[in-house]
């Protein structure tokens, strides 16, 4: 695994300080684990869709959560009451958790399952305050030039 230092960016920048955590925060954090296999998709202008193998798993077992600017999903096998003896054993159903950053204002808004696959879907909503606006110009009234003579 690679380690980055940020601390130039820290002290040759103004405003970037939660960019950097996060960077800081994916490094850290990012164990280098392929479990479960996931994918994320670009699915529209502002629509993401990430898509997580949970073979095994029932809709119970599984959990979302978005906090801290951070979505969380998480799955955990239940106990299994009969003892089952197998041959072999290659259908992983261990305990895990991803965490994906997210950006500002993207939220998550609906979670399918599908054959053995956990559908999150994502949409960024920008508020009207924060999306760009046009400001009309308005083109100004022509002096009148015998005011500007009695005033004066």
């Amino acid at each position: 695994m690679r380690n980055f230092d940020l601390t130039p960016l820290y002290r040759s920048t103004v405003g970037f300080d939660r960019l950097a955590n996060i960077l800081d925060k994916v490094a850290r954090t990012d164990g280098g684990s392929g479990y479960p296999p996931y994918n994320i998709e670009k699915t529209g202008e502002d629509t993401y869709r990430i898509t997580i193998a949970v073979a095994g798993f029932s809709d119970d077992e599984l959990s979302i959560e978005a906090r801290d600017g951070q979505l969380v999903i998480s799955g955990r096998k239940a106990e299994e009451e009969e003892e089952t003896t197998y041959l072999h054993r290659g259908i992983a159903t261990r305990a895990f958790e991803k965490r994906f950053q997210l950006a500002d204002h993207v939220r998550a808004t609906d979670a399918t399952t599908a054959n053995g696959l956990l559908h999150v879907d994502l949409v960024r909503e920008v508020p009207e305050a924060l999306k760009p606006r046009k400001i009309e110009i308005a083109s100004a009234r022509p002096i009148d030039a015998e005011k500007v003579i009695v005033e004066a």
